[in-house]
């Protein structure tokens, strides 16, 4: 390498190859400052590492001496942060019993089929794991499963003998541990359930599944407020639920209702996503709101919930979800994927405030 910027310096830290550190959760947005001066190199860093500080700024320097030769002085100021160190436990003996070592559970819902709830919480479950977070993901939508296409995994999990009953480990891609009943059937055929088998299955994704260690568990829920939805919220009580609609009022109308049904059933809504919020066309960088604008801040401010962020329409988003590979991971330095970082932390943020409010109602209790 020859021209010393952001984006060559980025391409050197992704050599870089240690234990406990991830090269596919670099961005250009981890780089925070780049400064050449008379061939003196000032670089500031942030990312998530299970690397030491001193151990990974001596693996930095040596790898952008290799690119960059002419260097004569290279400055580092690296500031590591551990996502999963950050996030917070939900406390409950009943949650403890069935999902032991998961930090918090939480589910992906929407009130109606077609706002594209699939793919944020495959790309939302990518992008905390790319922020440090050990992320599990149960695709719960029995009956339309694809988040096994997404993830690009056509595998099947791995069964063992326990000491009582058999258990499954789940798959993993990306960062993210799965389960999905399209990884235990033929993918092309069709699942015809009644309710309390599709409910069944959704108990054995939590039971008999080995998830070990988890800050985030997330449940991909199927469309409506129907059978799963209230087998998942009696199993066990979730940390909270992400409500996924579309900018336009026929949207919102049923958005309300899946946001009404977790308040009824006692699950905190941690925050609403807007997706297809906008377009940009890329020949003239013109905004065009094709299905409506502000639809989600307004149903925020309607139920005092908080607003998590609107993500754009972009054609790479569903060719990353067809070919099996999420676009805030394979194109890292999108605004997209800037865009699913940013609500990812504020999601993160919401956990740790509901968590804290949890802990010190118990503690008022006793």
């Amino acid at each position: 390498m020859s021209d010393i910027t952001k984006s060559n310096v980025l391409s050197s830290l992704k050599k870089i190859q240690s234990d406990g550190f991830d090269p596919n959760i670099l961005t250009l947005n981890s780089i925070q400052s780049l400064e050449l001066k008379s061939n003196e190199l000032s670089l500031k860093l942030s990312f998530a590492s299970q690397v030491s500080s001193e151990e990974l700024k001596q693996k930095i320097e040596a790898q952008i001496k290799s690119d960059f030769p002419s260097l004569q002085k290279i400055n580092i100021q690296l500031q590591t942060r551990s996502t999963s160190s950050n996030i917070s436990t939900h406390n409950d003996p009943k949650k403890d019993a069935i999902l032991p070592g998961v930090k918090n559970t939480i589910a992906v819902a929407s009130g109606k089929g077609g706002v594209g709830k699939s793919t944020v919480a495959v790309n939302l479950a990518v992008a905390l794991a790319k922020d440090g977070a050990k992320v599990g993901l149960i695709d719960a939508d029995i009956y339309g499963p694809s988040v096994p296409l997404m993830l690009g995994i056509k595998d099947k999990p791995k069964v063992y003998q326990a000491e009582s009953s058999l258990r499954m480990l789940p798959l993993e891609n990306y960062g993210v541990k799965f389960i999905s009943i399209g990884v235990l059937v033929d993918d092309k055929a069709p699942i015809i359930w009644r309710g309390p088998m599709a409910s069944g299955a959704i108990k054995q994704f939590m039971t008999d599944v080995e998830w070990g260690e988890l800050d985030y568990l997330i449940f991909d829920l199927p469309p409506g407020t129907g059978d799963i939805q209230l087998t998942l919220v009696q199993t066990i009580p979730l940390t909270g639920a992400v409500i996924v609609t579309t900018p336009q009022e026929v949207s919102l109308v049923d958005a309300r209702k899946a946001l009404m049904m977790f308040n009824r059933v006692n699950v905190p809504v941690l925050g609403v996503i807007e997706n297809m919020s906008f377009f940009i066309a890329p020949d003239t960088g013109k905004k065009y709101d094709i299905f409506g604008s502000g639809g989600g801040e307004r149903i925020c401010k309607e139920l005092n919930v908080e607003f998590l962020g609107g993500i754009p329409i972009d054609p790479r988003i569903r060719e990353g979800g067809d070919n099996g590979v999420p676009m805030d991971y394979d194109q890292s330095d999108s605004e997209y994927a800037r865009i699913m970082i940013d609500i990812s932390r504020k999601l993160t943020e919401q956990v740790n405030i509901r968590n804290a409010n949890q802990n010190d109602k118990i503690e008022i209790i006793l």
